[in-house]
Formats: C-alpha cells, structure tokens, sequence
C-alpha cells in the first residue's frame, strides 16, 4: 500500500546557502518506507518536500531534512533515518549498500551489498560478471557492463539462483542478510521506525536500500526475521502480498 503526503505550496526560488553557492528550490516526492509487522512487513509513504538541487553533500543534507521534516508532520511519532552516503547519521551512512559488508555463510570472502548485487547479475550475451564480487562499490557500479543495453537474465550469489522476478526479491534478500551479520548495527536500525534514500527515485529505479532496511525491521518486529533468513524460498514466502 502506498500513501502520499502533498504539499499546498508550489516553489521554484533561488536561495544562497553559502557565499558564492546558490541553490534553486523545487517541489520534489521521494518514499518514506515506514516498517510494518505484516507482510509485505513495509508501507511506502510518498512524500512532497522541498528539494535543494545540486551535488554537493550540504544540499543534499538540506533535502533530506526537508523531507523528513514533511513525513513527521503526519507521521511525528516516527523516527525515520537516511540511508545513504549522504546520511547526516553515520548509522545511515554505515548501512548504505556501498558500505555494508558480509560474509555469507560458509564463504570466505567478504562482500559490500552493492558489489554482490552488481556481480551477481547475468546477461544474455555477455554471461556473468562474478570479477565484480572483487571489485569495491564505486567500480563495481560504474562497470561498463552493466550499462551496454544487455538482456538481464536474473543472478547467481555463489552458486544460488535468483529469478528477475519479484523485481526487489534478490536486492532485499541479499541487504537484510547483509544488515543482519552485522549485529550492532542491525541492533541500532531497530531503534527506527521509518526510512529514506535522498538518491532513490522510483520512477528511475526498482531496487532501495530503504525499503529494504524498513522490511528488516518489520520482520524483526514481528519475531520472523530468522524464519525468513532460514532459506531463500522462506523470505520470499514471507514478504510476498
């Protein structure tokens, strides 16, 4: 279920945050996923804000207390948390995927989510990517492969199958895996209610790392999340409607 959070005022100003930067404000919507105990153990919140266009880390830090700002003026009972690099929160910032690291049962090798996302993936012509399990976040991401208009034909995480299809199945498989060995921090995320991705833009991309972390703590909530890790086919059981 998705619920929307609107905003009356329309905007397209010019502001300085510094001297010598200017910044326009627009009106922008980006999710709040708020974690829930029942399936599918999250529900999205669109949420209108007041977006600070720009690259750098100060606009994109003003944006996200725009929205998080908007989604607590509905919603003030829930702490919500970034996830992102660009978390003014270093909780948020230690479980983006390109910093969550882990080791997956019995291999030897440690992973970051993203760089196990990346490398998991199968194409059509141009067969697996497993080097990029080597490769740290940025490179894996900006690998030129994944950008070469190849047919995906789902992924493969050490010797495991995963189908395109649900589009978020094997994303969130692999993040709350990842979130769950590492336990403190896993421990810290369940003092959270909610959770954003300033860069996540649903209209351009399927797979968030909010989402994700809120569905963890919904399972979590919900005493399942064990049940749901014990095998593959036990979490998609779980968080499918």
């Amino acid at each position: 279920m998705t619920k929307v959070i609107s905003s009356r005022v329309t905007i397209g100003i010019t502001v300085k945050i510094k001297i010598g930067i200017t910044v326009k404000i627009e009106m922008a919507n980006r999710p709040v996923y708020i974690a829930k105990k029942i399936p599918p153990y999250f529900e999205r919140v669109d949420t209108e804000f007041k977006f600070y266009s720009g690259f750098s880390l100060k606009q994109k830090q003003l944006s996200i207390k725009s929205l998080h700002d908007a989604f607590n003026e509905v919603y003030p009972d829930k702490k919500v948390l970034e996830i992102s690099s660009k978390s003014d929160n270093d909780l948020g910032v230690k479980v983006s995927a390109f910093n969550l690291q882990f080791r997956y049962m019995d291999s030897e090798k440690i992973f970051s989510v993203e760089s196990a996302f990346q490398g998991s993936k199968v194409f059509k012509n141009g067969g697996s990517c497993f080097d990029l399990l080597e490769k740290s976040s940025r490179d894996a991401k900006k690998d030129s492969r994944l950008k070469a208009g190849d047919n995906l034909l789902g992924f493969i995480f050490l010797n495991e199958d995963f189908p395109l299809e649900p589009k978020t199945y094997f994303y969130d498989w692999l993040y709350i895996n990842a979130l769950n060995y590492n336990s403190n921090l896993a421990e810290e995320i369940l003092n959270y209610d909610a959770f954003t991705d300033i860069e996540f833009n649903p209209k351009k991309s399927v797979n968030c790392q909010a989402a994700a972390a809120a569905i963890f703590v919904g399972l979590s909530r919900a005493d399942l999340l064990s049940t749901a890790l014990s095998h593959k086919e036990n979490f998609w059981e779980l968080v499918r409607v």
